[in-house]
Formats: C-alpha cells, structure tokens, sequence
C-alpha cells in the first residue's frame, strides 16, 4: 500500500529546501517590504486621513480625493505638464539616442572621442547641468541667444517664456543623451553581421536593412528604454524646479522657498505638487493622493506598452 503521508525523511528535505529557497529570497522580500509595499500602504492609509505631520491623523473619508480631484486648481496644469514631458521627451530621447547610437558605429576612425564627448553631458549632476543650461539659455546674456540674434534669428525667452519651458526642458534632457545611446551602440553591436550580409546579396538598401533587420532584434532594447523613460519622467522633478528658480531670478536660501511651475505653472509637475503640498504646506493627505493617481497612470501606462511591446515581439518572431 502507498503510504498516505511522505515518510518523516522526505518532510524533512522539503522543509530545508523552503527555508533555503526564502534564505535567498530573504534580501529582496526585505527590500519589497521596506521600500515598497509598507509605502504604498502608509501612502493609501494617509490618503483618507487629514495629517499635518504633527498632531495625529484623523479619519475623513474621501474628502482628500474630492479636494484633489474637483476643486485643486493646480491638478490639471501639472497633470498635463508631466503627460507632456512623458510623450515628447521620452520620444524624442528614444528617437535621438537611437540615432546617435547609429550614428557611432558607422564611424570608422574616432569612435572612442565621439563615445566619450556624447556621453559626458550625462556624467554631469542634474542641478549642475540644469544651471549651465540655464545660463546659456538665458534671453537677455545667454551666448545662444546672442549667437541666434547675430545670424539674424529672433531668439525666444526658453526658461522665461511659459510656450518655451517645457521644450527647454526636453533640450536639456537631449544634451545629456548619452546613457540610451550606450544602450542602443550594445544592442546595434549585437545584430548579427550575417544577417546584414544576407540582406546585401538580396539587394537591401539602408533602409530597407534598418526596417528588415535592425529593427527586429533591437525591438525589445527600444521597449525597454520607452518603459524605463516614461516611468523616468513620471517623477521628473529636479530639472524643471531648479530651471524654474533660476529663471525667475529669485535668490533661494536657507529657509526661502518659492511656489514651483515657473513661468505661468508651465513647469510645475505632479511630484513638484507632491512635494509642495506635502512638505510645504503640510497637506499629507492630498499629497497621498496626487502619490496614488501617478502611480496609477504609470502601472496603466506600463503595462499597456509593455503589452504592445509583448505583441509586437510575437509578431516579429
């Protein structure tokens, strides 16, 4: 007869094996518990509380979710400046990292000085970077906006003009292109020269070889820096804030502070809100609730590319 329990040995060997198994998972399961799932808890929880950070959180149901959602009136700016800078920058920086990767591998003689002088603008500090480009920018001594007048092009106001911010925005983020160009020269590298042989005694021109062999197997690195990106820019917060201190020539100091989104809130972005209405005027619940719904569209945002990217890849193959 088959015994109806596995012997006392067998138990034995099952149970080291689980405690070995969460040994190793030990690391990361803290690192989801601390860094990940005990935020996203405490973030719904304050969402339905009123919390100043000081006395103790009373319950108030939805009234942080109404106030977000109804009657903030800078939701919809800094809700429409991040979906902005999530379309056009990450585009544009998918589009441009591309082509200089491209651009790269075709060279025959300086490929190192070329690799290294398209990488290191992204070596620099983001608030390094961001007061360079500022300064250059500027409308009034800035040198490109001399240079473009001296050729006889009438210069735009970049960080002071509200029509011209964000696009000052998404250059900056396109001088320091180098970290998608490093990522799509590996991928460029890894297409097999075969392929492109084949496709030569076919009679394939650039572009057909781009579109017939390039394309397919760089496909996945492409949708990796599009997801990576938009979930990048869904936080951006650092450029746009400093660009706009800068440029509204306020002097900040030890215990100043300024209302972000300069000029005209075309700046202000969600995590810039976050921030404000968090740690300035100490409105954790809204800002709970600003933390949710970005988190939100970005879970939708990424599962929807990650979806067309899974479709695309099986149609390929």
């Amino acid at each position: 007869m088959t015994p109806r329990h596995p012997a006392p040995e067998l138990r034995h060997k099952h149970r080291r094996a689980r405690l070995r198994t969460l040994a190793f998972l030990s690391p990361w399961l803290v690192g989801f518990s601390v860094f990940f799932a005990y935020p996203l808890l405490a973030t719904v929880y304050f969402s339905f509380m009123h919390y100043n950070q000081i006395e103790a959180p009373t319950f108030v149901g939805l009234r942080n979710w109404k106030y977000v959602l109804e009657q903030m009136p800078l939701f919809g700016p800094a809700l429409w400046n991040t979906l902005w800078l999530v379309v056009v920058m990450v585009a544009l920086r998918v589009v441009f990292g591309l082509g200089i990767g491209l651009l790269v591998t075709k060279i025959k003689s300086g490929v190192g000085l070329f690799r290294t002088l398209f990488y290191l603008p992204y070596l620099a500090p983001p608030v390094a970077a961001t007061v360079a480009f500022v300064f250059l920018l500027n409308p009034g001594t800035g040198p490109v906006n001399e240079v473009l007048s001296a050729i006889g092009v009438s210069a735009p106001n970049w960080f002071n003009d509200p029509a011209w911010a964000k696009p000052s925005l998404v250059l900056l983020s396109l001088w320091g292109i180098g970290d998608l160009m490093v990522i799509f020269m590996a991928a460029l590298l890894d297409v097999p020269k075969e392929q492109y042989e084949a496709a030569e005694l076919d009679g394939a021109g650039a572009l057909a070889k781009f579109r017939y062999v390039t394309w397919p197997s760089i496909t996945p690195i492409v949708m990796f820096a599009v997801v990576t990106g938009v979930v990048q820019t869904m936080q951006y917060y650092t450029q746009a804030l400093v660009a706009g201190k800068l440029a509204s020539g306020v002097s900040v100091g030890p215990g100043s502070s300024i209302q972000p989104g300069y000029p005209d809130h075309s700046t202000l972005t969600v995590p810039q809100l976050v921030y404000s209405l968090g740690f300035q005027n100490f409105n954790t619940g809204a800002a709970c609730v600003l933390s949710l719904v970005l988190f939100a569209i970005a879970m939708a945002v990424t599962s929807l590319l990650m979806r067309k990217g899974a479709g695309l890849q099986t149609a390929e193959d």
